[in-house]
């Protein structure tokens, strides 16, 4: 797991061991969490009124159920302020992923998008299935091959291919859609790595069920001893401390999405991690799951 060549939060490159499970070959689509919607009457985080005493200093406007969606910014903009391009949007749900007016009637095989971490246990648990974790995530991801930096290989367009679902151009204001697409893909778009597995990188965001933290251990390099599924940290190392005004804790997203550039976040990668707090789904973000031999976990 891991890379010492990217980011800060992929190190130390360390070796895991993980029991044996199955995972979906696609991200869930809008088809599937339909069907489980139907079945459930199951309502999603983004769809639910919101509390004013959760919110305190939010504008009223505001506090409507609604989701975070991109918008495309119409010149350069300072990449530190991630507010310039995603807007709270009222009435933006899975079932409207840019907001009121638009549908995925047209996108059953698209990923489905705002989904919070319990919406994805929630779906998991209804399927008899799990949400990943990091480990094992990365693992599938790297479909037997351990030190490629991409599911492909170790370039990011071999030969002029584009194998995954990114931003090309200059982000957040110029995407050239060299890869075909502006926003999400169809699950299944581009080749799937050697473990059969399509979309482990780019497209979605996908939750994984371990707590974040800002590195890996920093003795998981150690070559005396291997953990055999390790869970990552518990929930109060998850916290923000460059955020504690929001006591909210965050889980491993891995993958990166359609929005990753190479000028601001080269994340669609296996060994790449980001934290995402669990109670917000924004349009860039899904999920997949996985089947382990007994019980299942949620």
């Amino acid at each position: 797991m891991g890379s010492a060549s990217h980011y800060p939060e992929e190190a130390p490159v360390h070796t895991v061991s993980v029991d044996g499970f199955w995972m979906r070959s696609t991200t869930v689509t809008n088809r599937d969490f339909a069907e489980f919607v139907e079945a459930t009457g199951y309502v999603t985080v983004a769809e639910r009124p919101l509390d004013p005493k959760d919110f305190p200093g939010a504008p009223p406007e505001n506090l409507v159920p609604g989701s975070l969606v991109f918008t495309m910014t119409p010149g350069p903009v300072d990449l530190t302020h991630i507010n310039l391009w995603w807007t709270w949007t009222p009435g933006a749900s899975w079932r409207h992923p840019e907001g009121p007016g638009r549908s995925v009637d047209d996108r059953l095989d698209h990923p489905v998008v705002h989904v919070a971490h319990e919406d994805a246990v929630a779906f998991a648990r209804w399927a008899g299935e799990s949400l990943p974790t990091e480990a094992e995530w990365e693992y599938a991801a790297r479909g037997g091959h351990e030190s490629r930096s991409f599911i492909w290989g170790d370039k990011a367009v071999p030969d002029g291919e584009y194998l995954a679902n990114f931003w090309q151009g200059d982000f957040p204001y110029r995407n050239s859609e060299a890869d075909g697409f502006t926003g999400t893909a169809p699950v299944g778009s581009f080749p799937a790595n050697d473990f059969g597995l399509s979309d482990m990188a780019g497209n979605v965001w996908e939750w994984t069920d371990d707590w974040y933290t800002d590195h890996h251990p920093a003795d998981a390099d150690k070559p005396c001893c291997v953990p055999t599924n390790p869970r990552g940290p518990g929930i109060e190392a998850s916290y923000d401390p460059a955020q504690p005004q929001f006591a909210i804790p965050r889980k491993v997203v891995k993958g990166g999405s359609f929005l990753c550039a190479d000028n601001y976040c080269q994340r669609y990668r296996p060994a790449a991690r980001r934290p995402q707090m669990v109670d917000t789904g924004m349009s860039h973000m899904g999920f997949r799951t996985v089947r382990r031999p007994g019980p299942t976990v949620g």
